[in-house]
């Protein structure tokens, strides 16, 4: 039977691409390698993660220290008696605004911007040095 008509002739079997033959030891390998770099990724990732836990915790406690320095101060003030910490930050900002009186009259016109910048430094200091 000649077949030039140019219809297909189907041959038995499966469809599609044949299976390229995979060497299965290097299959193998790439899964192990892969395997290897997956894991080391999660070592990172949870080392990243720990480091992020402990700082934050070392902060919240930092937090904590300055929030009771700060009700130890509340229940002196209630009891009448100013701490020594506050007494030190009034006379420097009394001296402080002192100086910046006198060096405002030595400047006529100009204005200190970071007049503010002096009492939050006190502060951030007094809480630091718990």
């Amino acid at each position: 039977v000649d077949d030039t008509s140019g219809s297909k002739v189907k041959k038995p079997g499966k469809r599609g691409r044949k299976p390229a033959k995979i060497d299965l030891k290097a299959k193998l390998e790439r899964s192990r390698q892969s395997a290897r770099e997956c894991r080391a990724r999660k070592k990172l990732r949870y080392q990243y993660l720990e480091e992020l836990v402990s700082s934050r915790e070392r902060a919240i406690c930092a937090l904590r220290e300055e929030l009771e320095m700060y009700k130890q101060w509340c229940m002196a003030m209630d009891q009448g008696k100013i701490p020594s910490e506050i007494k030190a930050l009034l006379t420097g900002e009394e001296q402080s605004k002192s100086q910046q009186n006198s060096s405002r009259h030595m400047k006529a016109g100009k204005t200190d911007a970071n007049s503010n910048s002096c009492e939050y430094g006190t502060w951030k200091s007094l809480s630091s040095e718990e």
